[in-house]
């Protein structure tokens, strides 16, 4: 496909309103939609408004949390949920399968230590120096103010499509991904799809896993005075962790050429470290909690089986351990890599779409995070990758923002494509 605009598409990026563009991102922002809150459900009443809005066909539906936990495939998450809701548009009866599908997560993480937002309200989207701040607006609500803007330009210009587009909208994607899920358990299926994450004007084929951890280690109290009597839990981790961290630098030792100058795509995190009830005494058992990254192409259950074997020889080195053997287990979420091959056809269509609209397509990378891609592309089988607005360092961190001069070029950059994906007439 060219890199030149055709007269069409010239016409309905014409029709891009980017006021409304940014009204919407602000309006999303505004709900403070944190992973297992009943913000979830709010944030995709709010989106499913918006999708009616623009005259699209939708899909709202309350998930059966039970059923789907039951799922053997469930992908595991990190919070309890009282109500989840799935949401999907499109722009033909929803039992028409999209030639494209634009996906984006309205789940977003906690807004962290209010001092770090130096005194501004972490869900005000505030727009300052072309930046519009706010906890979710990097990751990922201005992804999901670009679909809806496509979606706005399209209906604005008149066009029908030959094939549907689709929206995705879902929550979940923060501790395990159970929208994404539940929207392809629920059938929804298309030709291929971008997920609208943050990558800075890059597209991302590919993405590591990451697997939640917890491992407890029990000791032997006694009175601090006393320690050498007991067995202290917490030095008991020491060798433990040490083990780990020998395993993730063997596992970044050789790494895949799309992670680039990326050290260590598959990082080894301990995040959560409890142990004791008294400062006095020498605590009985610690539990650690973390993340551990999934290398592409690996199947999950070879990755833990690794872990839990270094976990194994760091005990037979240690008297205590070897006879008082540390618990593993998985909760939360358990991101699986995904992978799309650079040479498919939705990799030079969104490329070719980037460039002509001026932006600078980069050649195909892959990400550290875990994502819903590896979803989309494995139980979904629908050829998927990241392309959105959004610096991916500014995802849950202070501060959060969008820079909205790239929020409006992805977004005409998304126009393009879907013109081209789904085909298009006046």
């Amino acid at each position: 496909m060219s890199g030149e605009l055709t007269d069409l598409e010239r016409r309905v990026l014409a029709h891009l309103d980017e006021d409304l563009l940014v009204e919407r991102l602000a309006a999303l922002v505004r709900v403070p939609s944190v992973s297992g809150t009943l913000a979830e459900v709010e944030v995709q009443e709010v989106a499913a408004d918006l999708m009616q809005s623009e005259g699209l066909y939708v899909d709202h539906w309350e998930i059966d949390l039970p059923e789907l936990q039951a799922d053997p495939w469930f992908p595991g998450a990190e919070v309890e949920r009282e109500a989840a809701w799935g949401l999907v548009g499109s722009t033909a009866p929803v039992e028409r399968v999209p030639a494209l599908v634009l996906q984006s997560h309205l789940d977003v993480v906690p807004p962290g230590d209010p001092e770090s937002w130096h005194g501004q309200d972490p869900f005000s989207a505030e727009i300052n120096g072309g930046r519009l701040y706010g906890r979710g607006s990097c990751d990922m609500k201005a992804g999901a103010a670009a679909n809806l803007g496509v979606a706005q330009a399209l209906r604005a210009a008149g066009v029908t499509l030959d094939s549907p587009l689709g929206l995705h909208f879902v929550v979940g994607e923060e501790d395990g991904g159970l929208g994404a899920f539940a929207t392809l358990r629920r059938g929804h299926r298309a030709d291929a799809a971008v997920i609208t994450e943050p990558t800075g004007g890059r597209l991302v084929v590919a993405n590591a896993g990451a697997l939640t951890f917890r491992i407890e280690i029990s000791g032997r109290s006694a009175h601090g005075s006393m320690r050498t009597t007991g067995v202290s839990a917490f030095d008991s981790f020491l060798p433990v962790h040490a083990a780990l961290m020998r395993l993730e630098a063997a596992r970044n030792a050789s790494v895949d050429p799309l992670f680039g100058d990326i050290s260590h795509p598959y990082a080894l995190s301990v995040g959560i470290v409890s142990a004791g009830d008294w400062a006095s005494s020498v605590p009985d058992k610690l539990v650690a909690e973390g993340r551990y990254g999934v290398l592409l192409d690996e199947d999950p259950r070879i990755a833990r089986t690794a872990f839990e074997d270094a976990v194994t020889e760091a005990c037979l080195a240690e008297p205590w351990l070897r006879e008082n053997r540390p618990v593993v287990t998985w909760p939360g979420g358990q991101f699986a890599s995904g992978r799309l091959d650079v040479g498919h056809p939705l990799v030079g269509d969104v490329q070719d779409a980037v460039r002509a609209t001026g932006g600078v397509a980069g050649e195909p990378c892959a990400a550290v995070y875990g994502s819903d891609l590896r979803l989309y592309s494995g139980i979904g089988g629908i050829p998927t990758l990241h392309y959105g607005p959004g610096d991916q360092l500014l995802a849950h961190a202070p501060l959060e923002h969008v820079v909205i001069e790239e929020l409006i070029a992805v977004t005409r950059s998304l126009i393009v494509l879907a013109l081209r994906r789904c085909g298009s007439r006046d």
